[in-house]
This record gives structure tokens, sequence and C-alpha cells, in this order.
């Protein structure tokens, strides 16, 4: 029997739920959702579960109303779909952190697996850890900026196989850390293997690969470029030294609305850029870098403290006295924490880099405004 004849036939039974707020578990899944009603007083009302495509989303958002209080887990990205479809609804919709939410499940109910009872009783609680979810358009451009970045990811792969297989043939030249430019692949497709004719096909299609991925990015890039365009918080990023129109819409996409943070260490925890901290006693000791938080945030600000310490004195400065005392590593990192800071001055306060090159801030605006 289908969902939807199969709510049909309930009729008014299942209509209980929209006589009074209800809060609503919903435990994800790549082909099918859990859910679990619970009532004000903490009775589970109902259970059931839905198919997660738009035909199982859209019969379960109708047994629900805007008084209606759901939450689900940030699993992957099978969330995506229904989290989008309710919140288009105005349902109101918390994704919570899992490994938070975890945690506080065990301190509170003891149970190592979080399930759509237990989401539901902790959401009733007001115990969710939430994960923060950007607005819509922030999203797509969240999606975007890592499309472009799986499609590099894939790039990359793709060369290190035409380098392989150079290598496998024993091939020396002197292109060898220019193979990619116009002259390097002129070098490439002209390049024959006497021993094995197979690696010779292997290589076109190499190559022929590459072209459509460099194709894909230019495509992507131009789409970037119209978002960073009509973005204010992108153009005081890039008057920041080593912040690229890439850069600043990935900053952009994953910090959201900076006013979340009430203070830059806030945001410099949330990155994964905080050292940890150890207390005995009255003595605290500072450790490595907590790396809980944003990847991303933490893997775009360490790239782009390497290009900043070489293009900007204050930030090159200040990376050379901790790299004299703690090593290269620790003193890009400390970089890294240092921009972040500044990011949030920024976008505070409203104001561009105040140690900037105003003829490379120029020549950005100038890409985005063409």
């Amino acid at each position: 029997m289908s969902e939807c004849s199969l709510f049909c036939q309930l009729g008014g039974e299942q209509q209980k739920m929209n006589t009074g707020r209800y809060y609503v578990g919903v435990d994800i899944g790549k082909k099918k959702c859990n859910v679990a009603i619970m009532d004000q007083s903490g009775l589970i009302d109902d259970e059931f579960t839905f198919t997660n495509n738009h035909a199982g989303i859209e019969w379960f958002s109708k047994k629900l109303t805007m008084d209606d209080k759901v939450v689900m887990e940030s699993t992957g990205s099978f969330w995506t779909n229904l989290y989008n479809h309710l919140d288009s609804k105005h349902i109101p919709v918390t994704l919570a952190n899992p490994l938070k939410t975890k945690a506080i499940a065990w301190a509170r109910i003891k149970s190592d697996e979080v399930d759509a009872r237990i989401l539901a009783h902790l959401l009733r609680s007001d115990l969710i850890a939430e994960s923060y979810v950007p607005p819509m358009d922030l999203r797509e451009i969240r999606a975007l900026i890592r499309h472009r970045l799986s499609i590099v990811k894939i790039r990359t792969m793709v060369k290190n196989k035409i380098h392989s297989l150079i290598d496998k043939n024993g091939i020396e030249t002197e292109l060898e850390n220019n193979l990619f430019t116009k002259k390097g692949m002129e070098w490439l497709k002209s390049l024959q293997f006497q021993s094995s004719p197979l690696d010779r096909l292997m290589l076109d299609n190499y190559l022929e690969h590459l072209g459509s991925l460099r194709h894909q990015i230019k495509t992507v890039d131009q789409e970037i470029l119209s978002k960073a365009t009509e973005d204010e918080d992108v153009r005081l990023l890039l008057s920041l030294t080593g912040v690229s129109i890439y850069t600043a819409l990935l900053l952009k996409s994953e910090i959201g609305d900076i006013k979340r943070f009430p203070n830059y260490k806030k945001l410099v925890s949330w990155a994964g850029l905080a050292p940890s901290m150890h207390q005995s006693g009255s003595v605290e000791y500072y450790g490595r870098i907590t790396k809980q938080g944003s990847r991303m945030i933490r893997w775009i600000m360490v790239e782009s403290a390497r290009v900043a310490v070489n293009h900007d004195e204050r930030l090159k400065s200040f990376y050379e006295r901790i790299k004299y005392r703690r090593g290269d590593q620790k003193a890009i990192v400390a970089t890294a924490n240092k921009m972040l800071k500044i990011i949030w001055t920024m976008l505070t306060r409203r104001e561009p880099y105040e140690s900037r090159n105003e003829k490379s801030y120029e020549k950005k605006l100038n890409l985005i405004d063409e």
C-alpha cells in the first residue's frame, strides 16, 4: 500500500496532529526516514516511516502545521531536500549537530543511538545542539563553491595520472614543472611512447578529460563572478591580502551573518583554529588547534595565509616571529588565526583591511565589476 493511500485510509485519526504543537523527530536515512511524533506532555502520539524522495517528503509535510516543530540530524546530504521543503512551507525545522546531540543524549538518556524518539524528546526539552543552516541564497552559493572544489580535485587527480604515465616511461623534460601550460600541453600531445601504444591512448584520454574539466571550471567561475558582484561582504573581504574572489565567496557562504558571532574568539573557535586549552590548578596550558569546526574555513584560511605571508609586510612580520620560535606549520596556522580575527573586525565594523594594497584591491574589484 502506498504512503498516500495509507494516509487517506487513516483519515481523521491522522489529522489529530493538527490540534496543537507537536515535536517531530526525524531519523534521516538514504532511502527512508523514521518519524516519531511527541505531544506537549512527552507522550509518543504516532510513529511511521516515509520514503526520502519528493513524493514521500510531500506526503510527510502535509501531516504537519506551522505550529509543529521538526528536528533532524545533519546526516551527509540526505537531510537537504527534506529541510528545504519544510523551510519553504514555513514549518519550524531544526538541524541537529550529530556529535553534540549524541553526547547530550548519552548524558540525559544513557543511549548511544540517537533515533527519532530521542530527537523528539531532546527537541521538546530544548536540548538540541543546533547546526547553523544559512539562508537559501547562501546555501546555493555554498553548493556552487563546493562544486568547483570537487572539479578541481578531479583535475588534480588527472594531472597526477599524467605525471605518473610520464615517469613510468622514464621520459624526462625541462617542462616537468610547467607541463600543463600551453607549451607543455603541445609537448604532451606530440609525445610518442615507443614501448607501449596503450600509454598513448591513455594519455589522449587524460588530456581530453583535462580539457573538459577546464571548461567546467571556467563555466563555474563565470557563475561565481556573477554571485560576487552582488555581495558587499565579498567586496570588503577582497581587501585582505591572500583573499581571492573564490576565497571571499567561500568565506561568506560558510560564515553567513557575522552577527551570529558576538566576538572574534567565537568565530575562530567555530573554525577550529583556536588552540586547545588544558588547565591544572591555576596554570593554563595551550596545545594544538582543536580542529573542531568548519573544515572548509580552516582549509581556506591556511591556503590564504600561505599567500598573504609572501605579499603582506604586516602578516609576513607576524609569521616570521612565530616561525623563528615554533616552526613553519605552527606559524602558518597562527597567521590563519590572525587573519580570521581581522575578517571578523572587517565584517563587523564594515571597514576594508587597513593595511591593504590599494592597487591589488582595485584589480580584484575590477574583475567582479566587468
